[in-house]
């Protein structure tokens, strides 16, 4: 592993440690005394200045050192875990991913801030430590306390790429007591000395009161490359295991302590009970027998541009398929049948693993929302609550990574223009704290997020006038609520009467309307007065390959993607005649205003006699899409359009066909609108 290698491994786990201390920090605020979630921001700020140390982010490693020292306080009692210390640690956490991410970029004068900030609360609310305790003596370990023999070997190279064994010695000590001695019978003659190879082995006997995986941890980013035994030992034998090893540790102190072969260090509290000695084990390989357990049904680390590379194949791979289905059909073997069947399985399972793969619970996004809205309550000086339900629906990674933003955007919107500040929520009889809620759960062959608030609800007179005043809709005009709130998408729109960090200048939500599009999706907004409102967006589950519905208008062939798809219906000239030209359709008693495609695509060629509509639906409404022939089901690999085709309304994408030729993906969402603007243009005209 190259320095370049193991820096970026370490910004991949320093990340998810980021994350894990900014969920405990949002716990700890509503459970200050909690013991376990104390330890949990203390060991996630501990590893994270050990491994920074480790791999050459030295500013980090000090600055997190400080925070540590604060958070250690804690975890002693010298200190209250409050919310002004809460809410500061947020913020180092913030410095400390800046520090991660762009160190050259990292502001030091802010860092600065923050540590006098942490100064100033633990210099308010220290309490003096107490002497009167007795310290314990030093060879007579507190009860529940395990000794432990712990051998490792960093690989030869190892210091080269940035780890320093003194560290590891370092955070050995802060779990107990520990002697340690070095292993230096490989050192080569002076001549032949590397200074930047590590030839010297080390033997620790620590004890401590934490589990195995504690001493385990310390070695987390180097346990596939070095040789590692951790054994666990009767309290009697602490001596070191050869009589070499016994002599040396006699005859002079161990590197790590200044004045004796046993530092005496006190442990830290364990987070959970301390797990009883395993079952002994030697390891002269990769890992301990505690570590291969642990990690046997864990997971691999793969870029993301490998799962697009195997996406785009297995794409590939679809089209083809298709191409020999068809080359079956036209053969009549069937042998040639029957192989081709079991490939078309063998395709889909492997389709459906693959995808399976890209899939991501929506959970990974929702808990980011936490440190939002805790913010947002701070910031607007209201109480404010988020309810998370459906973390467990799982969704496209891409399509995630791209939801971040319109979620932000809907969650702020829901906090300062949706929640009543609290005298209004108490008028209103409503309790002081305000909720948003954010829910994800399945629809077919697509995902429904919804983020809705219990607040004053949408002010559609005020929508209306804006509208008006903007131009974005004529004076008077009588629209349902459906129509009206979409307006609030278009850009520059907003009812804010002051401009504040928040919202006010019209833009976001026009943001979350242009996302939603580009990820072929639909947004429906529902509001009750003085109850609240809602906003769900309707997403496919995945961007790479669907299930459509393939139809001929004249010479072309186009999909319509399945999930929008709710029936299909004959249209007879008779049903033509009835509508009057007015393009509605009677289906069981409600009227769709139908699209015909053959006029939007200029056709040139005779309409057949009896053609069909595909019945479509997006944001709660309803269009027919009038076609000449439904062929039937296509799995379809969605390719991009061309920037010269890009701008092309009513087409989101194109697929390749067995035959070769291409087929163009209908837009439904846009086609959907085209069919209100109609609608609405009849009634007006009406």
């Amino acid at each position: 592993m190259t320095i370049i290698d193991a820096a970026d491994t370490f910004r991949q786990e320093a990340q998810e440690l980021l994350e894990q201390l900014e969920h405990t920090l949002l716990d700890l605020e509503h459970r200050p005394a909690d013991a376990d979630l104390i330890d949990g921001a203390f060991r996630a700020l501990h590893t994270l200045k050990g491994s920074g140390a480790m791999f050459g982010f030295e500013r980090l490693a000090a600055f997190t050192h400080h925070v540590e020292t604060a958070f250690d306080l804690v975890r002693k009692g010298r200190a209250n875990a409050s919310a002004e210390l809460i809410a500061l640690t947020l913020h180092a956490k913030d410095q400390m991913r800046r520090l991660i991410e762009a160190p050259a970029e990292a502001d030091e004068a802010a860092g600065d801030t923050i540590l006098r900030g942490l100064r100033l609360i633990l210099e308010g609310t220290a309490a003096p430590a107490t002497t009167d305790a007795t310290p314990a003596p030093v060879s007579a370990p507190p009860s529940g306390d395990a000794t432990w023999r712990v051998c490792f070997r960093l690989p030869r190279g190892a210091m080269a790429s940035g780890t320093n064994p003194l560290l590891l010695i370092e955070d050995l000590h802060a779990l107990g007591s520990a002697t340690v001695v070095a292993r230096s019978g490989d050192i080569p003659p002076l001549e032949e000395l590397d200074p930047l190879d590590c030839h010297v082995g080390w033997e620790v006997l620590l004890t401590t009161a934490r589990p195995r995986e504690a001493i385990e941890e310390v070695f987390m980013f180097l346990l596939d490359d070095m040789e590692l035994t951790i054994e666990p030992v009767d309290a009697t034998d602490t001596a070191p295991a050869t009589p070499a090893d016994r002599t040396a540790a006699a005859a002079s102190s161990a590197p790590a302590s200044d004045s004796g072969t046993r530092t005496a260090m006190p442990a830290e509290t364990p987070a959970s009970p301390a797990a009883g000695p395993s079952t002994p084990g030697a390891v002269a390989g990769p890992s301990t027998p505690g570590a291969v357990a642990g990690r046997g049904g864990g997971s691999v680390r793969v870029p993301a541009e490998r799962l697009d590379e195997l996406m785009d194949r297995v794409g590939e791979l679809v089209i083809a398929q298709s191409r020999l289905k068809q080359i079956a059909a036209a053969s009549h073997d069937p042998q040639v049948k029957s192989v081709t069947e079991e490939i078309e399985r063998l395709a889909r399972e492997l389709q459906d693993t693959t995808m399976g793969v890209r899939m991501m619970p929506i959970g990974s996004l929702f808990g980011r929302f936490r440190r939002l809205v805790h913010d947002l309550s701070r910031d607007l000086g209201k109480d404010i609550e988020l309810i998370t339900s459906g973390e467990e629906t799982e969704l496209d990674k891409t399509v995630i990574e791209r939801l971040a933003d319109p979620l932000v955007h809907l969650i702020r919107n829901a906090g300062d223009h949706g929640l009543e500040p609290r005298d209004g929520r108490a008028a209103a009889g409503k309790p002081a704290t305000g909720r948003i809620t954010l829910t994800a759960r399945h629809a077919g062959a697509a995902v429904l997020i919804s983020v809705g608030d219990d607040g004053r609800g949408l002010d559609r007179d005020k929508i209306q006038a804006r509208a008006e005043e903007n131009g974005l809709l004529a004076p008077g005009a009588k629209l349902a609520d459906e129509e009206l709130f979409k307006v609030i998408f278009a850009p520059g729109f907003s009812t804010a009467h002051e401009v504040t960090n928040l919202s006010g200048r019209g833009v976001g939500m026009d943001v979350v309307k242009r996302t939603i599009d580009d990820l072929r999706g639909s947004i429906d907004v529902r509001s009750t007065p003085g109850q609240g409102a809602e906003v769900t967006l309707r997403l496919p589950l995945t961007l790479a390959i669907i299930d459509g519905l393939l139809v001929r208008v004249g010479r072309g062939r186009y999909v319509i993607p399945l999930g929008a798809v709710e029936e299909c219906v004959e249209l007879t000239p008779e049903d033509d005649l009835r509508s009057k030209g007015r393009c509605f359709l009677n289906i069981r008693g409600d009227l769709v205003p139908y699209i015909r495609l053959r006029e939007q695509f200029a056709s040139s060629l005779p309409a057949d006699p009896y053609q069909k509509v595909v019945i479509v639906s997006a944001g709660g409404f309803r269009v027919g899409l009038v076609v000449d022939q439904v062929i039937g089901d296509h799995q379809t690999v969605i390719k991009s359009l061309s920037r010269l085709h890009a701008g092309v309304g009513v087409f989101s994408g194109a697929t390749i066909l067995g035959d070769g030729s291409v087929a163009l993906i209908l837009d439904v969402p846009q086609l959907v609108a085209d069919g209100q603007a109609a609608e609405e243009r009849l009634k007006a005209a009406s």
